[in-house]
């Protein structure tokens, strides 16, 4: 499992209130995004936003990365997002009340 986190900063034009417009309009077209596990939108005080995206393979989430997507970034936001990928070594899920230790493949 890989986790990326994917910041930019917002214009000033993009305010709290327009930014969780903007989220809550998109989520549902995150479903259904091959190798995408689940998408968490943040938003920070600071201007910054982004996601935290869980994601089956490195390769799922570059393929991903680039395109439409990257694109859509670069003409929304001004700048091209900062992406940083995480392999996933154990997960703690308390709602539903498990440990699972990965068995992760490099790459």
């Amino acid at each position: 499992m890989i986790t990326a986190i994917v910041r930019y900063r917002l214009p000033p034009s993009i305010d709290h209130d327009a930014c969780l417009a903007h989220f809550n309009m998109i989520a549902p077209g995150f479903q259904g995004v091959p190798g995408l596990i689940s998408k968490h939108f943040i938003w920070s005080e600071s201007g910054t936003a982004g996601g935290v995206y869980q994601w089956q393979s490195l390769d799922a989430a570059k393929t991903f990365y680039t395109g439409p997507w990257h694109d859509g970034i670069v003409e929304r936001y001004g700048m091209a997002p900062e992406i940083e990928f995480f392999t996933v070594f154990a997960l703690t899920d308390n709602a539903r009340g498990t440990v699972e230790p990965m068995a992760s493949p490099r790459g």
